[in-house]
């Protein structure tokens, strides 16, 4: 369709719709002769007629009918959609696509999220949890919500969450029959429950103490890639398990884990929100200042 039918068509179903080139014209706001020329121009064209003028009367053709029969729904919806989008004028529209992982999900992204929607209908979230890296840009993601130390250098990253901790535990019937680690570097001699991604890549241990960091290749053990089985085999006794500390509060308080290594286990920056520029819509800039409000109650 050339740039200048559409504006065409709209003269024809007001037209059509007036059963008359005076009243059309009325309502458009121009002359008889201005309607004329542009039916002329039109049907010339569409190479077929469009409207039957009598000097009484103006009706559609059979193939003004059938056009109209799409274009008239068309255009009503396109007056319906600028009426919406006028009313809405100053409100955040679009639509913002997020990658997160499960634990950033639940404890960062959620508590805020509903109050957000809710707030600012005009926009529509889609969340994607994935356990490893994304990346935003080749998945056409706004954003991604990751640990602060994961992230690429050339990645935008803002502090969303409160400083984290981990927490190495075992169940007392595995340490009845295995002596507890004195240090990081004695757990390569035990069964440890490791979290591995979709590409068999164990998560490394890391540990800092006074400064001093290290970090520890866990000994085989049971290998898992969700949270829940991460701590319920713990909590079976079938190694020694690393977790944010969160994760486990529940089974510490009620004795099934004890904790390890606490000395080791120091606090360290949490989730950040990252994103390639600084560029971004008007409903992902009311995004990011909101998780970011939320983190400072």
């Amino acid at each position: 369709m050339r740039p200048d039918q559409l504006s065409d068509l709209a003269v024809f179903a007001a037209i059509a719709s007036e059963r008359s080139f005076t009243r059309a014209a009325r309502r458009l706001g121009v002359t008889q002769s201005a309607l004329s020329q542009t039916m002329k121009r039109l049907e010339g064209q569409l190479g077929f007629r469009l409207l039957s003028r009598t000097t009484r009367s103006v009706a559609p053709t059979a193939a003004g009918e059938r056009l109209l029969a799409t274009l008239s729904p068309a255009l009503a919806g396109l007056d319906d959609e600028i009426e919406a989008l006028s009313q809405a004028r100053g409100a955040a529209i679009g639509t913002i696509r997020i990658t997160t992982g499960k634990h950033a999900a639940d404890t960062v992204l959620w508590p805020m999220l509903p109050s957000f929607m809710r707030h600012h209908p005009g926009i529509e979230v889609e969340v994607r949890v994935e356990s490893g890296m994304t990346d935003i840009v080749a998945g056409r993601y706004d954003a991604g919500i990751r640990l602060g130390e994961r992230l690429e250098k050339d990645m935008i990253a803002l502090p969303i969450g409160p400083p984290l901790r981990v927490a190495v535990v075992a169940a007392p019937g595995y340490l009845s029959d295995h002596p507890a680690p004195i240090g990081p570097s004695d757990l390569t001699a035990h069964r440890c429950i490791a979290y591995g991604d979709a590409h068999g890549e164990l998560s490394p241990w890391l540990f800092e103490r006074d400064g001093r960091a290290v970090t520890v290749v866990p000994g085989r053990g049971p290998v898992f890639n969700d949270g829940d089985l991460l701590v319920a085999a713990a909590v079976e006794g079938l190694g020694i398990l690393y977790i944010l500390e969160d994760l486990v509060a529940t089974p510490i308080v009620d004795g099934r884990l004890i904790r390890l290594l606490e000395p080791w286990c120091e606090p360290f920056p949490g989730y950040h929100l990252y994103y390639p520029d600084r560029r971004g819509t008007a409903a992902f800039e009311l995004f990011k200042e909101t998780l970011r409000g939320w983190k400072e109650k």
